[in-house]
């Protein structure tokens, strides 16, 4: 069942939805409920996706911030109905990087843009989502790494570097279309960025398996 773009099945989305509660999930639901409370109504926060990893995650890939699919399916998922998705779900299938292993999550978690096209993110924007990393990263007591997915991610990278100096980081190009599909080789690209990131989990699933 685990396809590129099944988020668009609205009975899928459903069942997805309850498991928010299941225990890999449940501080995660809370983080995002409290971060709604503080942003009000309005904000559109999607959640984290059950059928990652969640608290006991190994990664971390760090987007830019939610796209309308996100929005619309509630969830930020390599399963939601757009290319970005599909382009992540592919790569991470293709490099062997399982996702009970990892989690995703945005540096600005809320939608920013109109009711049908996300606008970039600009200074504020990433200043603001920024202050909630630490929050986050005190719920994920197994990590190992982050991976900064894009450029808007990427400026994270020092912050990160100073609330969270034993964690290693990665950074990769976004995989949204207008990267992947610029030029040929481009898919190559995002694929041999996240081999590092495979490797660094299979290091340790090795290394526990000896333990």
């Amino acid at each position: 069942m685990d396809q590129p773009k099944i988020l668009a099945d609205d009975e899928i989305r459903q069942a997805r939805l309850a498991q928010l509660d299941e225990p890999h999930m449940r501080p995660l639901t809370q983080f995002v409920s409290r971060h709604r409370e503080e942003m009000g109504e309005d904000a559109a926060i999607p959640n984290f996706d059950p059928w990652d990893g969640g608290i006991n995650a190994e990664v971390l890939f760090l987007l830019e911030a939610p796209g309308p699919r996100a929005r619309n399916s509630a969830f930020v998922s390599m399963n939601n109905p757009d290319e970005t998705a599909k382009n992540f779900f592919l790569a991470c299938q293709t490099t062997g990087i399982e996702r009970k292993r990892i989690v995703i999550w945005n540096i600005v978690p809320w939608y920013i843009g109109s009711d049908t096209r996300i606008r970039a993110a600009n200074a504020s924007d990433i200043k603001q989502g920024i202050r909630s990393l630490a929050d986050l990263l005190s719920l994920l007591p197994k990590l190992r790494a982050i991976v900064l997915v894009g450029k808007k991610a990427q400026r994270a990278e020092k912050h990160l570097a100073t609330i969270a100096p034993e964690l290693t980081l990665f950074t990769c190009p976004h995989p949204s279309p207008m990267f992947v599909n610029n030029k040929p080789g481009n898919r190559d690209v995002l694929i041999a960025r996240l081999q590092p990131v495979q490797q660094l989990l299979a290091s340790q699933a090795c290394n526990s398996t000896i333990q």
